[in-house]
Formats: structure tokens, C-alpha cells, sequence
């Protein structure tokens, strides 16, 4: 294999301007995107295999789809690529930066809305603006998918997590009532007091850098 290409100083400066990331940080990112491509322009999901920190987290496969979905490249489509680019990796990747609470109010409030829009895309799988009882069901199955035993099923929790997004969202609600799925208003009402600014991150900068990609 050759030498890996690198960023030229313009690329970087661009990327830093577009992204939050610091012109180190893009640097490290592009040396870790290298190390799981082996040394290749572009990222498959099969690459994410070699991510440590996503190895134990039960939703796992949403993460690494997010890298691929065309509403987070700017794409405008639900649709997704099969390969990416270091520049649509580090713009899906920038949702996952740490934001100290030393932050100005506005760009927290901010970061934690861009947060949210992505987390909502993640959970909306089909791309019509709302999660659906059904969405929410194999969300909680996944969740589960890592315990052993549980007493109740993914279905009745599911069932009980959407009457209550009814309940926040409409006010009392019965159980014969129609709601017919959690809307992007309706979610951030319901998670507007989880600091997810600081809290939805995954730690790219701290990977194992002999993590190669093999295909």
C-alpha cells in the first residue's frame, strides 16, 4: 500500500470552519478514519467494527447507520450511501462531540437541539417525522437486547412509553385514545430536561490507533 493521503492545510482550515473540531483534533480524526479504512478514501460500516466504544452499546447498528443516512450528509433523503468520506464522517461525528457546561447558554441550547435533531433521525427510521409505536418497539428491543432476563416484554414498554409521551405531549390521555407517533416538537418536550450536550458522545479521539479495517 502507498503512502495515505493526507489533508492539506486549505482542507483543514475548511473543515474546522464547517465543524467545531480544532485543526488538531481534524488532524487525529483523519489519522484514526485512515487507520479504519486501511489507509482508504473512503468508510464502509463494516469499518466501525474496530470502534471499541460502540462494541457494548445495544444500539450499535443505529450509531454506524447515522454515518450513512442522507439527512445528516445534507442529502435530504432517507436514503443511505454505502461508503463516506473523512468530511461526511467528521459532520456526522461532530454531533458526537463533549460540550462543557461552560458553554454560553445560547450554544448549549443550540448543540443540544443539533443533538436532538440527530438522535430524532436515528429513532425515526422511515423518515416521516414521527417515531411510530412501532419505531419505539424495536428501539426497546434493542435496548434489551443485551439483558439475559426481564419480566416485561419490549411491546408492553414500548406501549407504556408512548401513552406517556401522549399524556406530556396532549395532556391526559386515554388508552383507546389516537396518537399516532411522537413528532421532533413532541421529543423535545419530552427530553428537554436531559443534558444530552454532555452527555451523547463517543470517544473517536481516544481509539486504539492500530485498529485497522480489514476487508
Amino acid at each position: 500500500m502507498g503512502a495515505s493521503p493526507s489533508l492539506s492545510s486549505r482542507e483543514i482550515r475548511n473543515l474546522a470552519d464547517s465543524t467545531s473540531f480544532s485543526s488538531e483534533q481534524i488532524e487525529i480524526l483523519h489519522r484514526r478514519f485512515l487507520h479504519l479504512t486501511d489507509g482508504k478514501t473512503t468508510m464502509s460500516r463494516n469499518c466501525f467494527d474496530n470502534v471499541p466504544d460502540l462494541d457494548s452499546n445495544p444500539i450499535k447498528s443505529r450509531i454506524v447507520n447515522a454515518f450513512f443516512d442522507g439527512r445528516n450528509l445534507g442529502l435530504q433523503s432517507t436514503e443511505r450511501v454505502d461508503e463516506i468520506t473523512f468530511e461526511n464522517f467528521l459532520t456526522t461525528l461532530s454531533f458526537f462531540q463533549h460540550v462543557e457546561d461552560t458553554h454560553p447558554k445560547e450554544d448549549l441550547e443550540f448543540c443540544k437541539i443539533e443533538k436532538l435533531k440527530f438522535l430524532f433521525r436515528m429513532y425515526d427510521t422511515n423518515g416521516d417525522g414521527k417515531i411510530t409505536l412501532e419505531e419505539l418497539r424495536e428501539i426497546v428491543d434493542e435496548l434489551l437486547s443485551k439483558k439475559t432476563t426481564t419480566d416485561v416484554t419490549s411491546s408492553s414498554i414500548a406501549d407504556a412509553a408512548m401513552l406517556e409521551a401522549a399524556n406530556i405531549c396532549m395532556g391526559q390521555t386515554e388508552t383507546d385514545e389516537q396518537y399516532d407517533g411522537i413528532s421532533f416538537t413532541d421529543f423535545l418536550q419530552i427530553m428537554q430536561d436531559l443534558k444530552i450536550e454532555s452527555k451523547m458522545h463517543v470517544r473517536f479521539l481516544q481509539m486504539d490507533t492500530t485498529a485497522m479495517c480489514t476487508q
